[in-house]
């Protein structure tokens, strides 16, 4: 299988990460609690299943000529596989992460929202550098 040439020893996912979605989408039931052994196979099982996609999507994509996996391969791959209950949510969180890294352009972009020339933006950096390093070497207040 795919995961035996990929070296899937060497993968995981953040114990962490899984362990909080594991808590947040179960319901916890008093007296019941999730194993390491359980968290651990979890991850092994997630880890199976994206190198399962990935491969399948990387296959189609190959056939298609396509140096780069598109949200369409792993579509593709989800049906060709027998997962096609999975694909509405998929593409929903393929949506979500998109607008996601759109809001945060618009935020990374900030400084050329400022309306400001890039000659005052860098003056102003320099009198914020004057000022702290005038800070530092006047050496701890007493």
């Amino acid at each position: 299988m795919a995961s035996e040439t990929l070296g899937t020893d060497d993968l995981s996912l953040p114990k962490a990460t899984v362990s909080k979605i594991v808590t947040e989408i179960l319901q916890p039931s008093p007296g019941v609690a999730f194993t390491k052994d359980a968290r651990d196979l979890l991850i092994a099982c997630c880890v199976e299943f994206i190198t399962l996609i990935s491969f399948q999507a990387n296959e189609i994509a190959e056939n298609e000529t396509k140096k780069t996996i598109a949200t369409e391969h792993i579509d593709k791959a989800l049906r060709e596989l027998g997962f096609p209950e999975y694909v509405q949510e998929v593409l929903a969180s393929a949506g979500e992460h998109k607008d996601a890294l759109k809001s945060r352009e618009k935020k990374a972009n900030k400084p050329g929202q400022s309306g400001l020339s890039d000659a005052e933006l860098a003056r102003q950096q320099e009198e914020l550098f004057r000022c702290a390093n005038a800070k530092f070497n006047q050496g701890p207040a007493e």
